[in-house]
């Protein structure tokens, strides 16, 4: 159920607490000074700790600051001369909780289930955002790979709009959730919109939201992406796809910083960074009016254009390394071996389909080959390709 950490000076008060806890099924341990409860929490895995307040050497508020720099499981304060100014202060500092002596036993309880609770979500959470935050690694050692990181250091902590090129499979959306996570927004919204998926007619309504009674299926107010992202970022993938009508759209709310909702009259202020991708050639699209020129000059301040594998094929084999991991992790399975002259053989390939072809092959070869993977085995499950 987890292990509790109780700190108080007085040993009475620790016995009573140790034994009401260990009666609910809590392992706890303890510490009778400040001091002494920083080295446990270096050495116990520790899912809460109770902190009594007045002490002798560091009291209990700079324990708690000292315990909160180096941990992340909630303390709830106990003590008994609390006041208005020492709640707030504890509570500011990052305490879950304070309660005052005599202890309410019921309340403690409460309390203590509630802060264990807490501390597992916010470890899933954390386990998750690791997940997320590896999911969009960019994985590469090239020159060309490492160009794109510094530019992406460098632009990520501006507000610079950032127009991402590149072929298809490449990993367009990798450069804008890491310009995205680097940048002073990243604790704020991120809302990715897939331009070619959403159809013509409803991306008005998707962007910037819709009144109730709108149209015949606006039964309720709906605010769009970009009143989701205010304060945030918002990522438009596969921008040439969107309709001229949306794009103009779009340049009058980055122009003005400003969104009307449809079927609405009221403007409402945005603040918003924008991103966005394609694997189209703009210049070309220009000439062939199906992509606004207004529109282009005010989404690239800033163009990173994402190579293709092809051209850093040296990455290739940390890709491979990197796509085995992840699949035998997300498939509880175990990892075979990869040889060196199937690596070498994967690398003589165009890949056409860049880095997402490669993830899909090496995930039909786990799922085809068992202890080791061959070049037979490249050959055999990549018989599709054509070599250079």
């Amino acid at each position: 159920m987890g292990k509790i950490l109780i700190v108080d000076d007085e040993p009475a008060i620790r016995s009573v607490l140790r034994e009401i806890l260990e009666y609910e099924n809590y392992e706890v341990c303890e510490a009778g000074s400040g001091l002494e409860a920083i080295d446990m929490a270096k050495n116990e895995r520790i899912s809460m700790a109770l902190l009594d307040v007045k002490m002798p050497g560091i009291d209990g508020i700079e324990t708690l600051v000292r315990l909160k720099e180096e941990h992340d499981f909630p303390i709830t304060m106990i003590s008994a001369h609390a006041t208005v100014e020492t709640v707030v202060d504890a509570i500011k500092k990052g305490a879950y909780d304070f309660i005052e002596k005599p202890i309410d036993m019921n309340r403690l309880l409460i309390s203590t289930r509630n802060a264990i609770e807490r501390g597992n979500l916010v470890q899933e959470a954390a386990v998750l955002r690791n997940k997320v935050d590896k999911k969009y690694e960019i994985i590469g050692k090239s020159p060309s790979i490492q160009r794109i990181c510094e530019v992406i250091d460098r632009v990520a902590r501006s507000d610079a709009r950032v127009l991402i090129l590149g072929e298809s499979g490449v990993g367009k959306e990798l450069v804008a959730h890491r310009i995205y996570k680097k940048s002073d927004r990243c604790k704020a919204p991120y809302i990715e919109v897939n331009c070619a998926a959403i159809p013509s007619e409803l991306i008005e309504s998707q962007l910037f939201g819709h009144e109730k009674g709108a149209f015949t299926s606006a039964i309720r107010t709906k605010k769009g992406d970009f009143e989701l992202a205010n304060g945030g970022t918002i990522f438009f993938d596969e921008i040439a796809d969107m309709s001229l009508e949306a794009q103009a759209k779009v340049l009058r709310a980055l122009q003005e910083n400003k969104i009307t909702r449809v079927g609405g009259e009221k403007e409402i202020p945005i603040n918003v960074r924008v991103l966005a991708a394609t694997n189209k050639d703009l210049q070309e699209e220009i000439l062939q009016k199906r992509f606004r020129e207004d529109l282009y000059h005010r989404l690239s301040v800033i163009i990173i254009k994402m190579p293709s594998l092809r051209n850093r094929i040296e990455d290739l084999p940390l890709l491979v390394d990197n796509f085995l991991d992840e699949i035998c992790a997300s498939t509880n399975r175990h990892r075979p071996k990869i040889t060196p002259e199937a690596v070498a053989e994967l690398q003589s390939y165009p890949w056409t389909g860049n880095v997402r072809e490669l993830r899909n092959v090496i995930e039909r070869l786990l799922i085809f080959c068992d202890e080791t993977i061959t070049v037979e085995d490249v050959r055999f499950y990549t018989n599709h390709a054509t070599k250079k």
